[in-house]
């Protein structure tokens, strides 16, 4: 079975939907699993080099107490699935096209899925700027994948037309937010929902192929 995980790097239901899946996963064992690590543009128009987090999260919630609130309540769901978010680290609010290519390049070496916990961790974690090329370099090195191949293509222009066309495809499925699953091509769920519920989706995935 093939899951679509369709995320954006700078959201952290979609890092607390990846565990919860994980934790599903766990639960259907029996089941062959193929993860697809999918782009999701949470903010187009973002400039490459980013902008100052805090000001762009009072634009974005009104003041800077709901802000407060709503990361709490975020950091609160975290806990439940053994994340320490780190959000006073986060200086800036990255462009996150370059980190869907580097997802990419790690997709064509089996580590994709390596490569988005590795930018979870960065990001929420330890505050680093997942927009600024020398963070995702280091990322690349150090999931092993070849400097100068990986340093020429974030240089280039390469699979800029595929993050935006994936997300655009995104929208036109009726995905309009993060974290959203589709199941073998037919059944979509959006919100990082709890791992009951993600195992169930695996399970009603495989029903029409066990009927047949």
């Amino acid at each position: 079975m093939q899951i679509d995980v369709i995320a954006d790097t700078v959201c952290p239901w979609c890092y607390i939907g990846k565990r919860r899946l994980e934790k599903a996963l766990a639960q259907r064992l029996d089941t062959t699993v193929v993860a697809r690590w999918r782009p999701f543009l949470l903010n187009p128009e973002m400039p490459d080099d980013g902008l100052d987090r805090t000001a762009y999260l009072v634009k974005k919630f009104g003041s800077e107490s709901r802000v407060r609130r709503v990361y709490g309540a975020i950091a609160e769901a975290g806990q439940s699935v053994e994340i320490d978010f780190s959000f006073e680290l986060i200086r800036r609010t990255p462009s996150t096209v370059n980190s869907h290519r580097l997802v990419r390049f790690a997709e064509g070496t089996g580590k994709a899925d390596a490569c988005v916990e590795a930018l979870f961790l960065a990001y929420f974690i330890n505050g680093h700027d997942i927009g600024d090329t020398d963070v995702l370099l280091e990322i690349g090195a150090n999931l092993g994948l070849e400097a100068d191949q990986l340093a020429a293509y974030l240089e280039s222009g390469a699979d800029f037309d595929f993050v935006y066309e994936e997300n655009a495809r995104a929208h036109r499925l009726g995905i309009n937010g993060v974290p959203s699953f589709v199941f073998d091509g037919s059944l979509v769920v959006s919100g990082a929902q709890e791992p009951q519920v993600l195992a169930r989706m695996i399970d009603a995935a495989e029903a029409p192929a066990d009927a047949a």
